[in-house]
């Protein structure tokens, strides 16, 4: 009977320490450049769509040097994360990378959620940094970072 009541005590403390850490789960904020609303989705822009949606190559070369692009909005394809899918329409005003939004994103398991609120913002930031679809891999979001990187390369090859 001891065995038994020291059993059920460490699986209770067990599932009180669960429940209680995964509330104090780090939090990451925001960059500063991305909370002030650097969306500019001019009058004039033009939404395209891809008649394709395969896949694009793998290779990461950089899409076009800044101030190259035709002024619009471009959807890029959809690409797989794994975990979900993943598409950006990126916005371009004269001629630079002005804005990037997710269409798509994996968003069904609480986990995906939780990194892509995080990994998201830098991606987009990173992506109008560069002015291109080279941008660096965020640890832990890996699979929603290489999707980006192709959903953004299509979508800039139709704006150049």
């Amino acid at each position: 009977m001891k065995k038994v009541f020291i059993g059920l005590a460490v699986f209770a403390v067990l599932v009180v320490y669960s429940h209680g850490i995964r509330d104090h789960q780090p939090k990451i904020s925001t960059p500063s450049s991305l909370t002030a609303g650097n969306s500019s989705n001019g009058a004039g822009s033009t939404d395209t769509t891809p008649s394709n949606n395969s896949a694009s190559s793998g290779s990461q070369s950089s899409s076009q040097s800044s101030g190259s692009y035709k002024d619009g909005s471009y959807t890029g394809s959809t690409e797989n994360a794994y975990y979900g899918d993943v598409r950006v329409k990126a916005t371009i005003s004269g001629g630079k990378i002005t804005d990037v939004t997710f269409l798509q994103y994996p968003d069904t398991h609480s986990t995906s959620v939780y990194i892509n609120k995080q990994a998201m913002p830098y991606l987009q930031q990173e992506a109008i940094k560069a002015q291109s679809a080279n941008v660096n891999i965020i640890s832990g979001a890996t699979y929603t970072s290489q999707a980006f990187i192709q959903s953004l390369q299509n979508a800039l090859s139709q704006a150049s």
